[in-house]
């Protein structure tokens, strides 16, 4: 059982020892904390909490809640959401902050808080950490009888997601009706069930719902990786289906299935949605260290520049904010459009894929095989107290010093028509190991011949 403290937030599994794990003491404590930080920042003591549908997301929320009424702040509860809407909703309601109860990608036993700010965007570095001291702070002080804050509910904020998105100068609502289209939908039983099919439906879309009881149940790991979606692509093809859609539990991470059960791949969500942007507003486009070398070939294609950021969304937003990108985002199917807000947000992508299948009147498999051929392999070490990562990078630099070496988060060797990358990750305790190549055999083979090399120095 595991409890990562990290500038991004707090994420652990339920139950067990305090400090050890996601106890209840644990969420209060942290919860303090940013409450503590907010209110050193702003005199504004509105807070906005919502949650995806982990089966103790009631129970993490609640502990939130109530100890923010304990500092006085007045809590608005849109309940069962998305990370983006919780995003779009602080600006909305003018709140000093917010904070989503999801561990995202990770498997039911875990859960996290996800802090955000005024503007309804992660923090920075430094107010994490600033964050963090405060939580092993032993001054802790709560507000008096008289000076509770108070909690109201505003139920309807998906909706208000959804129309915001709709509205967009980008998206031809129309255009997409008119296609007819016929789409699967796998939310892994979790808020995406609610608010997929909702667009989807306003969309004119004929929706077959997979998973889409928000539940907490997850019926298969939850990230949206191709060897998560055996049932999905079966019914894409059992469907005569034009398309498959899944999303990770809170709706920030987007993939799609093509019509013959294949894998568009979520490191091409990003590529699609940036060639319908940067077709109707040409600009720089930014994605992370980690992500598919094709984003940078659509972007020159257009005629504009790419620039790479370290992992994270934080990283890439403050990358996409001084370059003034058009649009950005995570390999991780994550699009980030400013327009919009800057946060990662599939409701968006959605919107921009479909209209760009209808735009072009092409399939799905159409649309992928038109962009640049790469193809990623995704592994993992477990890290232990036996395992330095900074051991490990160094006899790495050194035994490729004739190569493109780049640290600017973890390590990344760059080859002619490859590259692989290792960093530790900062939501679980292992390093991820990432390669690209002109072929699948040829990444792996990339990735796990770095693998090899480790073990045999260090294990």
């Amino acid at each position: 059982m595991t409890l990562i403290k990290s500038i991004s937030g707090i994420r652990g599994t339920i139950g067990g020892v305090v400090g050890d794990n996601l106890t209840p003491l644990d969420i209060v404590k942290f919860a303090s904390a940013y409450g503590i930080w907010i209110r050193s920042h702003s005199d504004n003591n509105k807070i906005v909490i919502g949650r995806d549908a982990r089966i103790s997301g009631s129970m993490v929320q609640n502990l939130v809640m109530n100890t923010l009424v304990g500092l006085g702040f007045d809590v608005v509860d849109i309940g069962l959401s998305t990370t983006p809407t919780v995003e779009i909703a602080v600006p909305l309601e003018n709140a000093s902050g917010g904070i989503i109860i999801t561990a995202s990608h990770n498997p039911k036993q875990w859960n996290a808080l996800k802090l955000l700010n005024s503007r309804g965007e992660f923090l920075n570095s430094n107010d994490g950490v600033e964050i963090l001291k405060l939580a092993e702070s032993s001054n802790l002080k709560y507000n008096e009888v008289d000076a509770l804050g108070k909690i109201s509910e505003v139920k309807n904020y998906i909706d208000i997601h959804i129309d915001q998105v709709l509205s967009l100068n980008i998206i031809d609502v129309n255009k997409i009706k008119s296609s007819n289209f016929k789409i699967v939908v796998d939310a892994v039983n979790s808020t995406g069930g609610i608010a997929v099919p909702k667009l989807l439906n306003k969309l004119g879309v004929e929706v077959i719902e997979l998973y889409c009881e928000p539940n907490g149940h997850f019926p298969h790991n939850p990230e949206p990786l191709k060897e998560n979606l055996t049932d999905l692509s079966s019914l894409v093809v059992e469907h005569n289906a034009d398309l498959g859609i899944v999303v990770d539990p809170d709706v920030d991470r987007l993939a799609f299935v093509c019509e013959d059960g294949s894998i568009f791949g979520e490191e091409y969500t990003l590529v699609a949605c940036a060639d319908f942007v940067l077709g109707k507003t040409p600009g720089p486009t930014v994605s992370n260290l980690s992500s598919t070398r094709a984003l940078r070939d659509v972007s020159q294609k257009h005629g504009c520049s790419h620039q790479s950021s370290a992992v994270g969304e934080v990283n890439v937003v403050e990358m996409m904010k001084k370059n003034n990108a058009v649009i950005g985002g995570e390999g991780n199917g994550g699009v980030i459009y400013p327009e919009s807000h800057y946060g990662r947000d599939s409701i968006v992508g959605i919107a921009m894929f479909l209209n760009l299948l209808a735009e072009r009147n092409l399939t799905a498999l159409e649309l992928k095989n038109k962009y640049p051929s790469y193809f990623m392999s995704k592994q993992k070490l477990q890290l232990n107290n036996d395992l330095n990562f900074e051991a490990i990078q160094e006899f790495l630099m050194n035994k490729y010093s004739s190569e493109k070496i780049d640290t600017v988060d973890g390590l990344k060797i760059d080859f002619e028509d490859s590259w692989v990358q290792l960093r530790k990750s900062n939501t679980e305790p292992i390093i991820r190991i990432y390669s690209e190549a002109k072929s699948q055999e040829s990444a792996d083979v990339l990735a796990n011949s770095v693998i090899k090399e480790i073990t045999n120095k260090f294990m």
